[in-house]
């Protein structure tokens, strides 16, 4: 299928053939039905955002490079999510960083390369689809709830499960690391019970760092959201990130776990007060 798609588009760049309405239908039709086999296969699922819509009369194939564009993306995201529950799944090398009071974990592994990931475990007190708004779908609202977050944009809606985003974290007091920007894709996957959010850096040429900034880059992570019941979620977060800088390996490894622990706490904190009645 993939080599017919390069055919295809190849055949679009030559001049004499940009203006053969019928080669570019073909091609839109080619990446349309890579695109419906994904979701045959069980990896774009729950839809909750229309997607997005191409017209095909557009000149030069733009339709074409848009929805290239979007298996990439989407692509991208899967691969994300695949690496990080290798990682998750793989039993050995993981040793206990920081047992907290409320029952949260958090575990940590060293990487081939030397790169430590960590991996929070945590129940909360929430359904998954709260969780799934309020992480994924209103993510760009983080900031609201979350004081180490200065803003999330979303670049990108690729469907209704793939976006990419542009992060700048907040500089607050006991942050070790300072402030980074990050570019990442970011993709959700719905398997029963279970959500997956996976996410990934990604380059973007016309997006650069921000001035004065560290662009950091995460590696492939994951949050697994698991129902224990209607308001129960198993929260399992690994965390895999490249800060970038000129930082001791020992001041990221404190900092990184300790960064985590804090969200979660905010996140308790965001799902306490929008569980409050409003008062009138």
């Amino acid at each position: 299928m993939l080599p017919a798609v390069v055919k295809l588009c190849c055949g679009i760049s030559y001049p004499h053939l940009r203006n053969m309405a019928g080669l570019q239908r073909a091609a839109v039709a080619v990446i349309g039905q890579e695109i419906t086999q994904l979701q045959r296969w069980g990896w774009i699922q729950h839809p909750t955002r229309a997607p997005a819509k191409f017209r095909y009369n557009e000149p030069g194939g733009e339709a074409v490079n848009q929805m290239k564009d979007q298996l990439f993306y989407v692509k991208k995201g899967q691969e994300a999510l695949k690496k990080a529950l290798r990682v998750l799944e793989s039993k050995e090398g993981w040793k206990v960083e920081i047992t907290e009071s409320n029952g949260d974990v958090i575990y940590s592994k060293v990487m081939p390369g030397g790169r430590r990931v960590f991996r929070l475990e945590s129940v909360l007190e929430a359904g998954v689809d709260e969780l799934y708004d309020i992480l994924f779908l209103r993510v760009e609202e983080m900031h609201k709830w979350n004081p180490s977050i200065q803003q999330i944009k979303v670049l990108k809606h690729v469907g209704s499960e793939t976006i990419v985003t542009h992060e700048v974290s907040a500089q607050t007091a006991g942050n070790l690391i300072g402030q980074r920007d990050f570019v990442c894709v970011r993709h959700s996957r719905k398997y029963k019970s279970d959500l997956y959010l996976s996410g990934e850096a990604i380059q973007l040429e016309s997006f650069p760092p921000l001035a004065g900034f560290v662009r950091a880059e995460d590696g492939p992570s994951c949050i697994l959201l698991h129902a224990l019941g209607a308001k129960i979620t198993h929260f399992t977060w690994l965390l895999n990130m490249d800060v970038k800088g000129w930082l001791p390996k020992s001041i990221v490894n404190q900092a990184l776990p300790r960064a985590q622990l804090d969200f979660t706490q905010h996140l308790r904190r965001h799902l306490t007060a929008s569980a409050r009645p409003s008062s009138y």
